[in-house]
């Protein structure tokens, strides 16, 4: 397919409200304009997510506010033991009261409530994440102090319209981040290295439609000692323009087309802790999947749903560069995901 790919400084918004140019980047090219959107103002939604592993324990981080309700959330999930726990205390109506950052190149993210706070500072060398929650797991308190660095030259950025004016999503997702630091829960401490721990960063500011489902897959690591990952996904909006699908090597970015996830059924319905499978559009990418652990999760009060399926793994198998190099993977740490949202 071809993709249309923004290569310099643009307003992401028009005088409408709607998307200057669909496509995607391998920087933060398109400029994010908050008054610029014109969609309904509870449709506007935005996010800082934050996942640290080193694929023997992970923890992810959220700062949202979805206009009509903020949500923050802290995930510690232990894949050696087989648990996770996941804690999301909501506020009403923020209406863009978090105030989040206009870019993901510097600034402060704050949330806080009864008993918990989260923070995340970029001061454009390095990205500190805070958190703290008095009761997390077994009545014992959690504190986590990660320092992310190694920011890779290139990421993946998205400019995605919907099939409705004003509606757009706006995306960076930066693999291949470099962790360390600790998370204490009680008396326990998880400890991030270097070496072996990264991050990814979920970076999204949009007006999106009420129902919609989406389908993510994230990895990073190192390959022969090269720092490597993968960001995956489709479901949702118009992506004629481009696709969200990049692979990451040596801090470099290269484009895929169109991928799919074919996830095992078992009487009709998903058996997501099945192995997978996943490949694109052009034979670049041929992938196993092999799950170890389902952060599920499911709210519906009708009106408002999100059924998540977060699913933990393991990928083996190939992944070819655009100068036809080919990487071979076994064992690499990742998620993939399955999310149907009405909001």
């Amino acid at each position: 397919m071809s993709q249309f790919e923004i290569t310099a400084p643009i307003p992401l918004l028009d005088g409408d409200g709607n998307l200057t140019q669909p496509g995607w980047a391998r920087k933060l090219y398109p400029i994010y304009d908050k008054s610029a959107v014109k969609g309904f103002p509870l449709r506007l939604k935005e996010w800082d997510y934050y996942l640290v592993t080193n694929g023997r324990f992970a923890l992810a981080l959220t700062i949202a506010d979805n206009s009509y309700m903020g949500l923050d959330s802290i995930s510690l999930l232990d894949f050696e033991e087989g648990w996770q726990v996941t804690k999301s205390p909501m506020r009403a109506l923020t209406l863009g009261g978090t105030a989040l950052p206009k870019t993901s190149q510097s600034g402060v993210s704050a949330s806080s409530g009864r008993g918990y706070a989260i923070l995340f500072v970029n001061d454009g060398d390095k990205r500190t994440l805070i958190a703290h929650m008095d009761n997390y797991k077994d009545g014992q308190p959690l504190d986590a102090n990660i320092v992310l660095t190694d920011e890779p030259e290139e990421s993946m950025v998205i400019c995605t319209p919907f099939d409705k004016p004003g509606h757009f999503y706006f995306n960076q997702k930066i693999n291949c981040l470099r962790a360390r630091g600790a998370v204490t829960l009680g008396d326990r401490t998880y400890r991030f290295d270097r070496e072996d721990s990264f991050a990814v960063l979920d970076w999204g500011r949009g007006v999106w439609t009420y129902h919609n489902t989406w389908y993510w897959g994230s990895a990073s690591g190192l390959v022969e000692g090269v720092p490597f990952g993968f960001n995956l996904g489709y479901g949702f909006g118009d992506t004629r323009a481009a696709t969200e699908n990049v692979l990451f090597y040596g801090g470099k970015a290269h484009k895929l087309g169109y991928v799919i996830f074919h996830i095992p059924l078992d009487r009709g319905k998903p058996d997501f802790l099945a192995p997978w499978t996943i490949h694109d559009d052009e034979g670049r990418l041929e992938l196993t999947f092999q799950p170890v652990m389902d952060r599920a999760s499911c709210t519906d009060a009708k009106v408002i749903k999100s059924d998540q399926h977060q699913i933990f793994g393991r990928f083996t198998g190939t992944a070819v560069l655009d100068d036809g190099r080919t990487v071979e993977l076994e064992n690499f740490f990742g998620f993939a995901e399955k999310v149907e949202n009405k909001w």
